[in-house]
Order: structure tokens, then C-alpha cells, then sequence
């Protein structure tokens, strides 16, 4: 396994992303950007990169405060995203640097490209789509659906899959059918999977410390899943 950091320029802020990849696959493959939990690109992210990478791809973990900041905690997390939730360009501010970033690669095929993400970083995926980004597949984990611009759905070009804890309060039934809609509207190939029992942050081992396990809670059998119709994705749109 071969890790690189990516330095790159995004929404005024330095950023510094964790590229992954598996020397042993030759030629140009898929690349896939990553995108982390509110607070910032720390294990979980750089972990599921590298375990991209042991598929094949070149994955990167993308910086979302710059110089790979963690943020300390909830309060200082949601009032950092506040004023990203309430634009979408200023998220795509941020996605669309990492995602040429990425296609600069040289071991990355630039016409087979994806993005996932998590928590917050699920909906920046899902706003690089709806921007219109050249990518093959958005896969959000527990993320947001909202936006304030679901017109935009109609720019997207790949797959969409979302993954959502079905009892996460986070993301409730109402959010979940205005997505459904905002995806017919935009005539979108894409589907929801939920989790029955399931909370947000399902994805993370680390969920815990938040202590607040009715809100956020590693759920390894819902982690599994997620992650294999995530690879189906990608089997059916890197074919």
C-alpha cells in the first residue's frame, strides 16, 4: 500500500488530502474521493480509503478544514458547517478542487471516478453530483440529504446510492421522501437503502465517544451491508 498526501487549494483553505493506492495494480484505474464525518479527516475517512485501495482504486481522503484540522466537538462541528449547509456552492467550493486533485493523479484513470462520503461528507458527495461533476457514482453513509438546491438534481450524471440508518433522528421519514422526490424530479438512477434499529454515524467504531448513543452508534452488521452495496455500485458503473 502506497500513501501520498495530495496538497491542494479548495475554498481559500490548504488542503491536504490522504491518497491511497496498491502498487501491485499497473495501469490508470478508478479513482475514488472520500469524504469524511463533520469533524475532519481523521482514521475512520483514511481507513476506508485504504481499503479502497485494496480493491483497486485510488482513493482519497479529502481534507474539509484545512492542514487535516479535526474539529474538538459537536458544538464547534455544527457551527463550522452551518454556513456550508446553507450553500451549496460553498461545498462545492470544497469538492470540486479535491476532485481534480484527484484526476491529477498519474495512476488514476480521469473518466472512472466516484465519490463517497460520510455524515456530512455523504452530502458533499451528493452536491459534487448535483453540480454536475463528471462522476460515474455518489455513495453517501448516513449522510444529509437535504439541499438547498434540489433543482440541481437534473446535473447529475452517475448512479446515486444513499445508505441510511432507518431510525437515525438525524435524518428523519420527511427528509428521506423530499430526497425521493428530488431524485424522480431529476430523473436520477438512484436508490436508498435503510437500516431497520439503526442510528447515524452506523459506519464508525468511534461513533461511541459522542455519547449520545441514541443519535450516533456503530452498527457492524449495517456497516457490512452498506459497504458491499457500495462496491456493487461500483462493480456495475467501473464494468
Amino acid at each position: 500500500m502506497q500513501i501520498e498526501t495530495v496538497e491542494y487549494q479548495a475554498d481559500g483553505l490548504a488542503m491536504q488530502g490522504h491518497l491511497a493506492f496498491d502498487p501491485a495494480h499497473t495501469g490508470k484505474r478508478p479513482g475514488v474521493l472520500v469524504f469524511p464525518e463533520v469533524f475532519g479527516l481523521g482514521d475512520h475517512a483514511k481507513s476506508r480509503a485504504e481499503r479502497l485501495a485494496g480493491l483497486g482504486y485510488v482513493a482519497m481522503g479529502c481534507d474539509l478544514w484545512g492542514g487535516q484540522t479535526i474539529l474538538s466537538g459537536l458544538e464547534q462541528a455544527m457551527s463550522m458547517m452551518g454556513p456550508l449547509r446553507e450553500s451549496p456552492a460553498k461545498i462545492r467550493a470544497r469538492t470540486d478542487p479535491a476532485l481534480a486533485a484527484l484526476i491529477a493523479h498519474p495512476e488514476v484513470d480521469p473518466t472512472k471516478i466516484a465519490a463517497i462520503g460520510y455524515c456530512f461528507g455523504g452530502t458533499m458527495a451528493l452536491e459534487l453530483a448535483r453540480g454536475g461533476a463528471d462522476i460515474k457514482a455518489a455513495v453517501g453513509f448516513h449522510s444529509g440529504l437535504a439541499t438547498k438546491a434540489p433543482e440541481d438534481a437534473k446535473n447529475i450524471k452517475g448512479k446515486v446510492l444513499v445508505c441510511i440508518g432507518a431510525d437515525d433522528p438525524g435524518i428523519d421519514p420527511a427528509q428521506r421522501a423530499a430526497f425521493e422526490e428530488e431524485m424522480r424530479a431529476g430523473g436520477v438512477d438512484w436508490q436508498m437503502s435503510l437500516y431497520g434499529g439503526v442510528v447515524h454515524s452506523f459506519t464508525n467504531p468511534d461513533a461511541y465517544k459522542l455519547g449520545r448513543p441514541q443519535f450516533a452508534a456503530y452498527n457492524a452488521q449495517a456497516d457490512a451491508r452498506s459497504w458491499s452495496e457500495m462496491v456493487t455500485v461500483f462493480t456495475e458503473v467501473f464494468a
